[in-house]
């Protein structure tokens, strides 16, 4: 007999009628719902968070060489900074950032209607994340940081361990000149 590949979550699931399922499924929907709740007033806290003042010059390396953050707006008033975990010499990015940005080609064409600005960050060293890019045939710009205090001062890389890695997504936004 053939061995069955297991897909992680799916192993030793109960199978049951249709009744008890859609009990089931009735009581997941309210959970379903309290969580799009909490998330939606998530992304509202976020929001209104304030604005902070950018005083230090950051400088990245990108595929056509040396990017400022100012750079980053491309002439937009708003830039949204995703930080991709893919630390150095890591070989792969995070999975749950992976599957993310299997979606940034065809939001930043939306993005870019409204004044804003797109643009990935990691640690690893360029040469590393246009390695994985290149793989993964995205085209999205991809900053490196690896010179940087960038991704330490905006607290999404919490030690300078980078097999620890450190999930997080910051939006920055301008006002006046994109700066």
């Amino acid at each position: 007999m053939p061995k069955i590949k297991t897909v992680r979550g799916i192993e030793n699931r109960k199978v049951v009628s249709q009744k008890e399922w859609l009990v089931a499924r009735k009581k997941l929907l309210l959970n379903e719902k309290k969580f799009s709740k909490l998330r939606d007033e998530l992304n509202l806290q976020r929001r209104k968070l304030p604005w902070v003042k950018i005083e230090k010059e950051y400088v990245f390396d990108g595929p056509s060489g040396k990017v400022t953050l100012a750079d980053l707006f491309n002439g937009k008033s708003q830039l949204i900074v995703y930080h991709f975990m893919l630390g150095p010499g890591w070989g792969e990015g995070c999975e749950h950032c992976s599957f993310w940005a299997d979606h940034f080609d065809s939001v930043n064409i939306h993005i870019g209607q409204r004044d804003t600005a797109f643009a990935v960050v990691s640690r690893a060293p360029l040469k590393e994340i246009d390695s994985f890019k290149k793989r993964m045939g995205w085209q999205f710009r991809w900053v490196s940081s690896f010179d940087s205090d960038f991704n330490f001062d905006f607290n999404v890389s919490f030690t300078p361990r980078a097999d620890q890695g450190a999930q997080g997504h910051l939006q920055l936004r301008s006002a006046g000149h994109g700066h």
